[in-house]
């Protein structure tokens, strides 16, 4: 049964990483175990001032299973992955912050406040033509996931989609040279 849910969870994380969309997880209160995995598979992760991250597996005597370990070392580097795995360390939002796992602590703590403020904080990578969004995320998951040629043809090919297209022209009649 555990290598059933491992097998489900791997491939359900992996197609949340993949998803032709910015993702962001909201991390209020604690992420323990699971739940600490889970923000490893988006693409930002923002805390509120009381919240946690702790990967609790060594003291249920297993490893992350779910792609946790192996997205965790992508993120914050094998050394800082080896002590937060290997100790279970507390990770707080001003460690999450200085080893790369969190991109900022909101304000506030408030449940209906800090999802305000993260859907604030989350516009800045949102707003603009569906379709280079869209394209932005293909090319940055091609980049991580894919060998540099591969990632190469695949920037070409996802650039010759946008080229001349609809937000291309646009954005050359609204500012014809960059200021």
């Amino acid at each position: 049964d555990g290598m059933n849910m491992c097998m489900f969870m791997q491939n359900t994380l992996t197609r949340l990483m993949r998803l032709p969309l910015i993702s962001v997880a909201l991390i209020q209160g604690k992420a323990f175990g699971g739940g600490a995995e889970l923000t490893t598979a988006c693409d930002f992760r923002l805390m509120t001032p009381d919240s946690e991250i702790r990967f609790v597996h060594k003291h249920m005597g297993l490893v992350p299973g779910w792609g946790g370990a192996a997205r965790l070392v992508r993120i914050v580097g094998s050394g800082a992955a080896l002590q937060l795995l290997g100790g279970a360390a507390r990770v707080d939002p001003e460690r999450a912050l200085r080893l790369g796992l969190a991109e900022e602590t909101l304000p506030s703590s408030d449940q209906t406040r800090a999802l305000g403020e993260a859907r604030a904080w989350l516009s800045q990578y949102t707003e603009g033509p569906t379709s280079v969004i869209r394209a932005v995320k293909k090319v940055v998951t091609a980049g991580r996931e894919l060998p540099l040629e591969a990632a190469l043809r695949t920037e070409k090919d996802i650039f010759g989609t946008v080229w001349g297209g609809p937000a291309n022209l646009q954005a050359l009649v609204r500012r014809p040279k960059h200021k």
